[in-house]
């Protein structure tokens, strides 16, 4: 686990109208590690990946990445600075082929001139959309869909990827698979945080782990350190 901070995300309120998505939340991401951010449904966890890519602007706080503040940004600003969203539902363009998708990827100017070397480290990692790299993406299943999504946010050359909600949907044996090319992602040194609802698989997956509950964060720690009992308790507000 490293001592670099890469991400500080420091007292920040998110407000959708006057809905008050997130209270007062603070945490940090070293460089290099995997955090799991755990909660139920409605718990706040995609409203702070959106705020992190800088889709959403906190009304009090602040976000640091690599120790300059972006929050309020825009999320054209974060992927230049290096910050990559994998969306919950995937949201590839459909009826674009899967070639396509990964090119659009490519946002900034240092990663166009790289498209050809980064589209062939992304088949290497997902040899399935190397097979089906001029299928329209309407064609290709859930998992597929995921990976294309995961293989699209890397195409941007990514130091910090955010996942949010990755293995909804899934069947277990591509929920697997996909978890295990993220495992070969971080060690490619890329930093990833990871949204999820699933308490075990998170914390077997992660370096640190934070648990959010309303809004706020209730819980964080290593997966060690963080009782079974204790994690429930903090998932389910009991």
């Amino acid at each position: 686990m490293s001592s670099e901070s890469i991400l500080r995300v420091d007292h920040i309120d998110v407000f959708y109208g006057d809905f008050h998505a997130l209270w007062d939340v603070s945490l940090g991401i070293n460089k290099g590690d995997i955090v799991s951010i755990i909660g139920a449904n409605g718990a706040g966890k995609s409203t702070l990946m959106y705020t992190i890519a800088g889709q959403n602007a906190p009304a009090n706080g602040t976000i640091e990445f690599k120790g300059e503040r972006i929050d309020g940004e825009g999320p054209h600003l974060s992927v230049g600075k290096g910050i990559a969203l994998v969306p919950e539902g995937r949201r590839v363009f459909r009826r674009l082929t899967v070639h396509d998708n990964l090119v659009i990827g490519a946002y900034t100017p240092k990663a166009r001139a790289n498209i050809d070397r980064n589209i062939e480290k992304v088949h290497d990692l997902f040899p399935i959309l190397a097979e089906r790299a001029n299928q329209r993406s309407i064609t290709l299943s859930g998992g597929e869909q995921q990976m294309l999504a995961i293989g699209r946010a890397l195409m941007s050359e990514p130091e910090l990827l955010l996942c949010d909600e990755i293995s909804l949907g899934l069947a277990p044996v591509v929920i697997k698979s996909i978890y295990n090319q993220l495992e070969v992602i971080s060690k490619e040194g890329i930093t990833i945080a990871l949204v999820e609802q699933d308490v075990k698989r998170s914390l077997r997956f992660a370096d640190y782990a934070y648990v959010m509950l309303e809004g706020k964060i209730a819980l964080h720690g290593t997966p060690e350190g963080l009782g079974e009992e204790q994690v429930k308790k903090a998932y389910f507000g009991m």
